[in-house]
């Protein structure tokens, strides 16, 4: 799988009687086996504040890359993606429970998804042989 981008942001109000103002969407686009896919995980932006409770960052920018600055929504569907390849074959998530959430960051190396970014920002895209090159190994 080669992955092509990654990319986060916030959701805003198109009318005012809807609640998009409460979520993120973070999206990974990537190719398997020569077709385009783009999935896309819409979660409740409270998550963001608790990041610290999943990850070992406390704020954004999560990481700095040369003059890019990475936050935490960019890294979201990415790190979703690791966690669960069977993903690969969805378009859309909707991820609504604090502990389903923070299950996509456990055992996650985090330096791994950085090298991620870095990759991108240096060859436009970035390779993914294996998910479980992404994950820590425990003994």
């Amino acid at each position: 799988m080669f992955i092509k981008s990654c990319s986060g942001y916030e959701l805003e109000k198109e009318k005012s009687n809807t609640s998009e103002d409460f979520f993120n969407r973070s999206e990974v686009t990537f190719t398997e086996n020569g077709e385009v896919k783009t999935l896309n995980v819409l979660y409740i932006r409270y998550f963001d504040e608790k990041m610290s409770e999943f990850t070992p960052f406390e704020q954004d920018p999560v990481f700095q890359i040369d003059s890019q600055t990475i936050n935490f929504k960019d890294m979201v569907a990415i790190c979703c993606l690791i966690k669960n390849p069977g993903l690969r074959h969805r378009k859309r998530i909707y991820i609504n429970s604090q502990n389903e959430f923070a299950s996509y960051f456990q055992d996650i190396d985090f330096e791994k998804v950085k090298s991620v970014f870095e990759a991108l920002g240096k060859n436009g895209g970035c390779e993914l042989r294996s998910p479980l090159e992404y994950i820590v190994q425990r003994q």
